[in-house]
């Protein structure tokens, strides 16, 4: 069988389309099945719940909503008077309690230069005074300490650098102490979590370098693989009634790849990044490119 020269370059065409199209497959399996990336992460970040130690009346709130603040700032005050009044009262019984010692050591030194007077179990009462006295003034004293960190309390300040979102906190609402009221993201621990398929941790190692990049923003970020999960859970097993396992006895024939988080550390943001907690983010892994 022969071929005309248009007849040959048309098979000649046709056979490289065809390895064209079978080399572009292969490069868009191994892409999207095997490469470290994945569309499916978010920036993440610690979330303080800011709770009074102690219950009372808000006096002052001296931040707004989406405020940025440092750790150690004041956020808002609880009413101060009663606490105030308890510190008086608790240094008045710390006054009493030190003169009723130093009246028991008198008269225990006065009983002990009498002891050829006076008995000895008499001697031994006055020593007993006194050590009682002694252990009534350091209770007073811890009593007065307490009063004075409930009134230092009642100033709340950010425990971590962050800032506050969500603030719906006003002047005479009623706070209880432990009860969170104000949410602030700690900026500190802002990072992204990557949930890689399964199939794809063999090629991500701890250190390695990441691009990032945020949906609705241009400018890429860089970071590392910071850690990754040690578990997931297993749905397909739980705990029966009687403690033991409970494994579904269904199995399905299509087995999709679990997602393990990744955590990531950001290594630079740029000034005109916005990083929010929640946003959707893209990530790549060493040579991967989304």
């Amino acid at each position: 069988m022969t071929f005309s020269p248009r007849g040959a370059l048309r098979v000649t065409l046709t056979c490289l389309i065809v390895v064209a199209a079978l080399g572009a497959g292969r490069g868009l399996w191994a892409h999207y099945m095997d490469e470290p990336w994945t569309r499916d992460a978010k920036v993440r970040a610690d979330i303080v719940g800011v709770a009074p130690d102690v219950s009372g009346f808000v006096s002052e709130v001296l931040v707004h909503d989406n405020q940025a603040v440092k750790k150690g700032d004041v956020l808002f005050r609880i009413d101060r008077a009663r606490f105030a009044i308890a510190l008086d009262q608790a240094e008045a019984v710390v006054a009493g309690r030190e003169a009723a010692l130093d009246q028991a050591r008198r008269d225990r030194a006065r009983y002990e230069k009498l002891k050829d007077v006076v008995s000895e179990q008499k001697t031994e009462q006055m020593r007993m005074e006194e050590a009682e006295a002694e252990a009534s003034l350091r209770q007073a004293r811890a009593e007065r300490d307490l009063a004075r960190l409930n009134l230092e309390r009642a100033e709340v300040k950010a425990p971590v650098n962050g800032t506050l979102t969500n603030l719906s906190l006003r002047p005479g609402d009623y706070l209880t102490a432990g009860t969170a009221k104000v949410a602030l993201v700690d900026t500190d621990s802002l990072r992204v979590e990557g949930y890689f398929e399964e199939t794809k941790l063999a090629r991500i190692d701890v250190g390695a370098p990441v691009s990032i990049h945020l949906m609705g923003q241009a400018t890429p970020l860089d970071g590392h693989v910071e850690s990754i999960a040690a578990g997931i859970e297993d749905r397909e097993r739980t705990v029966g009634t009687g403690l033991l396992a409970n494994i579904n006895p269904t199995f399905s024939w299509v087995r999709l790849a679990q997602r393990v988080p990744v955590r990531i550390a950001f290594d630079h943001v740029p000034d005109d990044a916005r990083l929010v907690a929640g946003l959707t983010a893209t990530v790549s892994v060493g040579d991967g490119v989304p």
